[in-house]
């Protein structure tokens, strides 16, 4: 009986498989919040500042400066939460910058006249203004019922102090100014909360309750 002759090695080289990365999950993840909020923060209470009159009338330059810090970190947060995926607090991060470069926008126009505005106008022009942004932020709190809680909050109390400026510039009433500035302000103390939650769970801990969607699926 033959003995059957063994089979030639293969000529073809041995490949190394190398193994599939898998996205980094958990805090390795990224936490754009750690930027994004506290940029929110300080945007808002500079904002509610100047409304409820820490400077004198007609200085609303005070507070570019800290809205324009405020634009760019909250911009930042946006790019980097869309870079990772997480499209909604991308999409949130940019509205709110959008808001903060608008605003400083508009007070140093206003301030240098750079579009023409006459005296007569100011005041249609800042209605103008604060009446496009209470339509997308009410926009947000509609599209954060199925969010929890806490959003929905958030950008209702933003909502609310949006309104209160409309009110004090239709009717010049200087409490009302002064009540958009003070809901800002508590509004402030929310991204706060959000804050302290980001910052455990970038470092290796639980985040915060943020409470149950209105709007369940």
């Amino acid at each position: 009986m033959a003995t059957p002759s063994p089979t030639p090695p293969s000529e073809e080289p041995l490949r190394v498989i190398r193994p599939v990365e898998q996205p980094t999950k958990g805090p390795l993840a990224g936490e754009p919040a750690i930027v994004g909020l506290p940029s929110f923060i300080v945007g808002a209470v500079a904002l509610g500042m100047t409304l409820i009159g820490v400077v004198p009338t007609g200085m609303n330059g005070a507070a570019v400066p800290a809205l324009l810090v405020a634009a760019a970190g909250v911009t930042v947060a946006s790019i980097w939460s869309a870079v990772i995926g997480q499209n909604a607090s991308a999409g949130i991060y940019g509205i709110v910058s959008g808001y903060y470069w608008s605003y400083a926008l508009l007070v140093l126009g206003l301030a240098h006249n750079w579009f023409g505005v006459t005296p007569a106008a100011l005041a249609d022009t800042q209605k103008l203004f604060v009446i496009s942004w209470i339509v997308i932020v009410t926009m947000l709190v509609l599209g954060t019922l199925r969010m929890p809680a806490v959003f929905t909050l958030l950008f209702t109390l933003l909502d609310v102090a949006l309104l209160l400026d409309l009110l004090g510039i239709i009717q010049t009433s200087a409490n009302l100014t002064k009540a958009a500035g003070w809901v800002l302000i508590a509004a402030a103390a929310v991204p706060a909360y959000l804050y302290f939650g980001s910052a455990s769970h970038a470092t290796g801990g639980k985040e915060v309750p943020l409470g149950p969607p209105i709007l369940h699926a």
